[in-house]
C-alpha cells in the first residue's frame, strides 16, 4: 500500500481502490483531484488473475467467488483498522473510491461492516451480495457513477445496488454518464460535485 498523510485540513481520507489489473497508486493523481489536500491510502488487491490484481476472485465475468469475497472484504476491514493505528487518520472520516472491482469490494466492506467506511465513491459498482438482514447504513454517503453503455453491468444492477443501499438508509447519489466502463472527465466532475456536497471540499468551479 501507499500513504500520503493529509496537507489541508479536510480531516477526511480517501481509501482508493483499484480495478483489475491495477496497482496501489492507480488512483492516486484521481484522489489529489476529487479532495486536494486530503489523506490518500492507496491499496493494491491480493488476488492475482493471470498476473492481474485484483481484490477477491471471481468465478466468471460477473460471477464473484462468494467465500473469498467475504474473506477479502474482512481482510480489508482489518487492515483499514491497522492503518488508522500506524498513520494517525480519523477512522470515522475514511471515504472509499473505487473503480470496478475495487468499487465492489468497497461495496462489500459497506454492507458488512456499517461503521467501516464514512460513505464512499463507487465508480462502475455492481452488487457484491445482498446481507440478510440489511445493514444500518443511516449517517453514511455514497455516490454510485455508473455509465449507461456499460457492457459489464446492466441497468438493473446499477439500479439493485443503490436500492440495496437506500434501504439499508444511507444516502445515495446514483449518477449515470453517456459511457461504457471506463472513468470520464463528467464522471472526475460529478464525484467532485458529491464531494462538496458533503463538505468535504469547496464546490467547483
Amino acid at each position: 500500500h501507499v500513504w500520503e498523510p493529509p496537507t489541508a485540513p479536510t480531516g477526511a481520507t480517501l481509501l482508493l481502490l483499484h480495478g483489475t489489473g491495477g496497482n496501489e497508486s492507480d488512483l492516486l493523481p484521481l484522489g489529489r483531484r476529487m479532495l486536494p489536500g486530503a489523506g490518500l491510502l492507496g491499496v493494491r488487491g491480493n488476488v492475482l488473475e493471470h498476473g492481474a490484481p485484483r481484490f477477491f476472485r471471481r468465478l466468471a465475468e460477473g460471477v464473484f467467488d462468494m467465500e473469498d469475497l467475504h474473506r477479502r472484504t474482512a481482510e480489508l476491514g482489518d487492515f483499514l483498522d491497522a492503518a488508522a493505528g500506524r498513520y494517525g487518520f480519523d477512522r470515522a472520516l475514511v471515504y472509499a473510491v473505487g473503480y470496478s472491482n475495487g468499487a465492489n469490494i468497497a461495496g462489500s466492506l459497506m454492507l458488512s461492516r456499517p461503521d467501516a467506511l464514512a460513505g464512499g465513491v463507487l465508480f462502475r459498482a455492481m452488487v457484491p451480495f445482498e446481507p440478510t438482514p440489511l445493514p444500518r447504513l443511516a449517517g453514511r454517503a455514497v455516490m454510485l457513477g455508473e455509465g449507461r453503455f456499460d457492457p459489464l453491468i446492466s441497468a438493473e444492477q446499477a439500479a439493485r445496488l443503490a436500492w440495496l443501499f437506500r434501504e439499508a438508509g444511507a444516502d445515495v447519489s446514483l449518477e449515470w454518464q453517456e459511457a461504457g466502463h471506463q472513468l470520464t472527465p463528467k464522471d472526475i466532475r460529478a464525484a467532485e460535485a458529491w464531494l462538496a456536497l458533503q463538505g468535504l471540499r469547496q464546490p467547483p468551479g
